[in-house]
């Protein structure tokens, strides 16, 4: 195909960047290059094509359709989606996206799929992640994993509406909360009455991710408390009573659908013990947090992405975008946060594939999310902006980031219940606790900054602070545990940048506003 003409009848086009073109996603990725497994380049080579870009695109601009009818009024409660989002759950379901963490694979090459997918199109990975989290879950009843987990970490995408004996593969999704609680799912006031060795539930749930999938993890009240149920999308020879009421009109994540749904009677088979649905579905709960953790890094490494080249290839005032001293400065300060996010995401992932650091991914995963999603907004912002006014228009993939970007910080327990939930897991964990202090500690005596935050830190919360203060202990700690994280792992400049400006002497709050650190070398650190 011969290339776009430049020579019109007006003009010259000029001082406008090519187009990204084909990109290794993995291999042009400093962090991942060290840190995750090289198998995952063909995943990264095949996101980072144009033609898989463009599709990301095509997803997210043909959104979700819902059909609740046929054309003889029967009900078929069912979403149809654009062709380019099934050629997205194609790629990632069968490069192992929800299956590698458990067919041999590990937590830190999932994280790292989240966080390149992420980069091209974020919609596809809620069924994802919800399938690759459900797992752990469903292994409290064997009969019920026997059935559903080689289905659901098959490397295989099957979206045909199929009961799950007939699939090649399966989607798990989650629908927990409901109008008047929200994040207190002990509201809930969904009911579940016995049939048999089964149950059947009554009642609606205000969001349910991913309505297509072929199972929900879902809460229901029983004579015994609320209680973890398994509720499958389709029965032998029918439809089980769930009904698909509308799909949410979100800011962002277009290509995904996102409804509210009702339970007329649906059949449901128990996980767990009665009255302890909580404890039970927590753990998937557990492993979306750290999908929510990664996600924001992707979003700031593809929004950097874009806004890195066109630095490079934008002329102003005879000399490169990149080569200007301001321009720096905020490339400087964005890398800095990219750094951050990814680095301590990762960090957190191998603690899931430990079972000796258990402890510690429960309180370092939280810690994570509350900090790599307050960081993502301003980073995804500020890359726009440099780009000027194309990055406001649909032509760049900018905008998509900037409405991605508050997702995951509201997903999976917004910033407040985050902070909280730090707050009960010190105090109540000692071994979260100590292993956290341990992480901390691990990092002493490289660098005098970071030994006088960490001693101050602790001076000033030498006991947990009350909920008021929740945020900024969330916030404090989280930098430290970075900061830990960076000084073993990341270039020099890198460390001595975020300490000078992150924990010791913090920089004005808009991006650029830093001095006295070495931004060439940071900018540069973004290939490596």
């Amino acid at each position: 195909m011969s290339d776009p003409r430049s020579d019109l009848p007006t003009h010259q086009v000029e001082n406008q960047p090519d187009p990204l073109g084909d990109l290794n996603l993995y291999a042009s990725d400093p962090i991942l290059r060290s840190t995750a497994p090289d198998s995952l380049s063909d995943y990264g080579a095949a996101l980072g094509q144009s033609e898989t870009r463009a599709t990301g695109r095509s997803a997210n601009r043909h959104g979700p359709e819902l059909q609740l009818f046929d054309s003889g009024g029967r009900r078929l409660d069912e979403v149809t989606f654009h062709p380019a989002y099934h050629e997205m759950m194609t790629l990632s379901q069968e490069a192992g996206y929800a299956a590698t963490a458990w067919d041999g694979g590990s937590h830190v090459a999932h994280a790292a799929m989240v966080y390149l997918a992420s980069q091209v199109e974020p919609g596809h990975c809620c069924p994802l992640t919800m399938t690759y989290a459900a797992v752990p879950a469903l292994q409290v009843n064997t009969d019920i994993a026997a059935q559903w987990v080689p289905k659901l970490i098959a490397r295989d995408y099957d979206p045909r509406t199929l009961p799950i004996g007939q699939k090649h593969s399966a989607t798990l999704g989650m629908a927990m909360t409901e109008k008047q609680g929200g994040s207190d799912v002990r509201a809930n006031t969904t009911r579940a009455v016995r049939d048999g060795d089964n149950w059947r539930l009554t009642g609606h749930k205000w969001f349910c991710s991913a309505p297509m999938s072929d199972g929900f993890l879902t809460l229901a009240q029983t004579d015994n408390g609320l209680t973890c149920f398994l509720v499958p999308r389709w029965l032998d020879g029918d439809r089980n009573a769930i009904h698909l009421m509308r799909l949410k009109d979100k800011m962002g994540n277009k290509a995904n659908a996102s409804s509210e749904i009702e339970y007329r009677d649906a059949l449901a088979h128990q996980l767990g013990d009665e009255g302890r649905g909580v404890q039970t579905i927590i753990e998937m709960v557990h492993h979306t947090r750290l999908d929510t953790a990664m996600a924001p890094a992707g979003l700031m490494r593809g929004a950097l992405t874009h806004a890195m080249h066109w630095a490079q290839h934008r002329t102003v005032f005879q000399k490169r975008l990149i080569d200007q001293p301001l321009m720096q400065s905020v490339l400087a300060d964005l890398i800095l946060d990219w750094q951050v996010a990814t680095r301590l995401g990762l960090y957190v992932a191998m603690a899931f594939d430990d079972p000796d650091a258990r402890p510690f991914a429960r309180i370092g995963v939280a810690l994570a999310k509350f900090l790599n999603n307050k960081l993502c907004p301003r980073v995804t912002l500020e890359a726009m902006e440099a780009l000027g006014g194309m990055g406001y228009v649909e032509d760049t993939p900018m905008p998509m980031y900037y409405r991605e970007a508050p997702l995951n910080s509201i997903w999976e327990g917004s910033g407040n219940v985050i902070c909280l939930d730090i707050l009960r897991t010190l105090s109540r964990d000692t071994d979260a606790l100590e292993a956290l202090r341990a992480r901390l500690d691990a990092a002493t005596g490289s660098d005098p900054r970071f030994d006088q935050a960490l001693k101050d830190h602790r001076a000033r919360w030498s006991k947990l602070p009350d909920e008021g203060e929740a945020r900024l202990f969330a916030e404090r700690t989280a930098l430290l545990l970075a900061g830990s994280v960076l000084i073993r792992t990341a270039p020099g400049a890198v460390t001595d940048a975020f300490v000078g400006t992150r924990l010791t002497a913090p920089s004005g709050q808009i991006a650029g506003s830093i001095t006295g650190v070495d931004a060439r070398s940071i900018v540069q650190s973004f290939n490596g």
